[in-house]
């Protein structure tokens, strides 16, 4: 059998191939089994460690579970810290969920042999509270553990909310309290609250560096302030519109802090029409920027249009801005006016009002706008060319759908894209809608 299956390895191999060609192969492949090998049937049980570890981190879990059963030499790789320093916890339950969840068996043998190597874990639960109180069971079990990277996903609503607060809390806890090594987390949409923060800040205040905790309504402006004022190595902040505050943009700025390099906004409407939204002084955010000079502030907005009355009436150092639901005219104009350092647009939704005046007045006020995305807005065709033309090559990512833009007596479709494509310096199309 061996000869026949070198017999057909000689046979395929192309007649021009070159000696340099053959050369290549020899080393490419020669590093790893050896030359005396490469025209033998290779006996997978003696690859050499370090490649059936490289193998196994390509694998998924139930295949890599697998390939351990093939023999000793295996298992014992299987079970080397290494590959379980990244984990995620899938839990869901199979009646509402799509997600294969990761085997209850498997669960224990981590945290009985590996819970000490977890370094970046997330656990992505289902809808169901039943899975977010898994996942809380599972972290109440990590007491030797020395966690990096922290994430709690919900992929559909977040059934971490349904958890009891003391339940949530608790299981945190042991986490915060016994990694102290802690660098990043990502906590959306969670019953966490200040309590639980202060325990975070008090063991990992010195390797905490990026905090996202958006829709976390247990949370007090004062929680954050704690963060704020211990954890000087922190770069990354993301928050709701509610719990910003002067106060914290102030202590954010606070000499004794290093420079935050992301701050994000989530700008949400809890109950459309039940809540005003307080306004940030100008020189709260200066203070900001003066101390942190080249910081990434990032805005999301799902509001409705009659809300959004305290936002952009005087400058403000925004760089990053989405807007999810519809927004008026006005407001994209207080954009232009205001809003000097923005890199970002997008805008989901306008109305069947042309837009050409706001783009023009953004592309003259905006010299740091290098993306822009466009989708159920309107924008003449020449009105376009005249802002993609101000703003030149620095327009990186330009998305605008094709129903967005109006033909007009200077412009057709077909011309508008030769014309912007030689703006910006590349070929450019516009955006086509799906059809399915």
């Amino acid at each position: 059998m061996k000869r026949a299956r070198q017999k057909v390895v000689v046979e395929n191999e192309a007649p021009q191939t070159s000696q340099k060609s053959k050369k290549q192969k020899t080393c490419l492949y020669g590093s790893v089994f050896g030359e005396s090998d490469l025209h033998a049937s290779v006996d997978w049980g003696s690859l050499p460690h370090h490649v059936i570890l490289r193998i196994f981190q390509f694998l998924p879990l139930v295949d890599r579970a697998r390939a351990s059963s093939v023999c000793r030499r295996w298992n014992e790789i299987f079970h080397i810290p290494d590959l379980w320093r990244r984990f995620e916890f899938e839990l869901s339950q199979p009646a509402t969920s799509y997600l294969k969840s990761t085997h209850p068996d498997l669960i224990q043998q981590i945290i009985k042999r590996h819970a000490d190597h977890l370094q970046y874990v997330s656990f992505k639960v289902d809808s169901s509270t039943e899975s977010a109180e898994a996942a809380c069971d599972i972290l109440s079990q990590l007491v030797n553990c020395s966690i990096k990277t922290l994430g709690l996903i919900s992929t559909a609503k977040p059934s971490f909310m349904n958890v009891s607060k003391a339940h949530f809390a608790s299981a945190l806890t042991v986490v915060f309290v016994n990694s102290k090594s802690l660098s990043s987390i990502k906590i959306d949409d969670t019953p966490l609250d200040d309590p639980s923060l202060k325990v975070l800040v008090a063991n990992n205040s010195d390797t905490l560096k990026l905090l996202k905790m958006s829709s976390c309504p247990h949370v007090s402006p004062a929680g954050i302030l704690c963060v704020a004022d211990q954890c000087h190595g922190l770069k990354e902040l993301a928050l709701n519109y509610y719990i910003l505050s002067d106060e914290l943009l102030l202590a954010l700025s606070s000499e004794k802090h290093v420079d935050l390099e992301h701050l994000r906004i989530d700008v949400v409407s809890e109950n459309p029409g039940q809540v005003e939204f307080h306004t940030i002084k100008k020189q709260s955010w200066d203070a900001l920027v003066k101390h942190s000079p080249k910081v990434n502030i990032v805005m999301y907005f799902f509001l409705y249009e009659e809300e959004f009355d305290a936002f952009f009436r005087e400058e403000t150092p925004v760089t990053h801005l989405y807007f999810g639901r519809a927004v008026s005219k006005a407001m994209l104009g207080r954009i232009g006016m205001n809003c000097p350092r923005l890199i970002e647009l997008v805008v989901c939704a306008n109305g069947l009002q042309p837009l050409d005046d706001e783009l023009i007045r953004i592309a003259e006020r905006c010299k740091n706008l290098t993306a822009m995305g466009l989708g159920e807005c309107e924008v003449t065709c020449r009105g376009f060319i005249e802002f993609v033309k101000m703003c030149g090559g620095r327009l990186t990512q330009l998305s605008i759908m094709e129903e967005v833009l109006i033909p007009d007596n200077d412009y057709s479709l077909d011309r508008l894209h030769l014309e912007v494509s030689k703006h910006l310096g590349r070929m450019w199309f516009p955006d086509m809608m799906p059809t399915w």
